[in-house]
């Protein structure tokens, strides 16, 4: 995992051959009426700190081509090679170290606890990852004063606007500072203000970290601010420039 963490590439966007590299992902589901096909050989390569969007109609399949570009599902067949190595080969404890400390996440809902503060929550990865709780703390408060919420450390998450929660969702997801972020709806349970409020600090941090990202979304908006730009139709990627 050491030689992930230290990877670099001198040409962010197009340096793809050897970064992360999805071939042939094919993923269905039966029910007691139909099998659906959900997605069809999906092919695509990324580069290190490139950015993409995927857009689509509701209930295409966008999510379950993210749950399994971040591992939390399998596909039915297909390869995804992270750096030279097919990350589905992985046994179960090298697969969930992987998605600790190179997948980050953020979400629609938010996936916080409520009841714990901001720096609580933000502390969790690195907590899992074996970090000494001083240690923790000091990097999520330095990741919460990043994000713009320096007033904020300390609070709940549940007195927190759901502008704040987003921005705590996002400090957790890039406390360990992820080689790829993988954002589902990340603006959308936010109004027009806090959405491009996180637009903008999603973008930024990209140049910042030099992590690559890719986002599904409804928000054409935030779609735009990326350098690629695909739409799942039918199962399929195609790419819209």
């Amino acid at each position: 995992m050491d030689n992930m963490q230290d990877y670099n590439c001198n040409n962010s966007i197009g340096c793809h051959e050897d970064f992360l590299r999805v071939r042939g992902i094919s993923k269905s589901f039966n029910s007691s009426s139909a099998h659906l096909e959900i997605l069809r050989d999906i092919d695509f390569d990324l580069g290190k700190g490139e950015t993409m969007s995927i857009v689509g109609a509701s209930g295409i399949g966008k999510s379950t081509l993210l749950h399994i570009l971040g591992t939390l599902d399998y596909p039915d067949s297909g390869t995804i090679s992270f750096i030279n190595e097919d990350i589905f080969s992985y046994d179960s404890d090298k697969l969930a170290k992987f998605r600790n400390e190179s997948i980050g996440f953020v979400f629609q809902f938010h996936h916080l606890l409520p009841e714990f503060a901001a720096v609580e929550n933000i502390m969790m990865p690195e907590l899992i990852k074996g970090t000494s709780k001083k240690k923790a703390k000091e990097k999520a408060e330095e990741i919460l004063i990043r994000v713009g919420l320096k007033d904020r450390i300390n609070s709940r998450v549940s007195v927190l606007s759901g502008g704040e929660q987003q921005r705590v969702a996002i400090a957790r997801a890039l406390i360990l500072k992820p080689l790829i972020l993988l954002a589902d709806e990340p603006t959308g349970n936010l109004d027009k203000r806090n959405s491009e409020q996180v637009h903008e600090l999603l973008m930024e941090l990209n140049r910042e970290l030099g992590m690559s990202m890719i986002v599904v979304t409804h928000n054409m908006e935030l779609a735009s601010f990326m350098a690629r730009c695909v739409t799942l139709i039918d199962g399929r990627l195609v790419d819209a420039g």
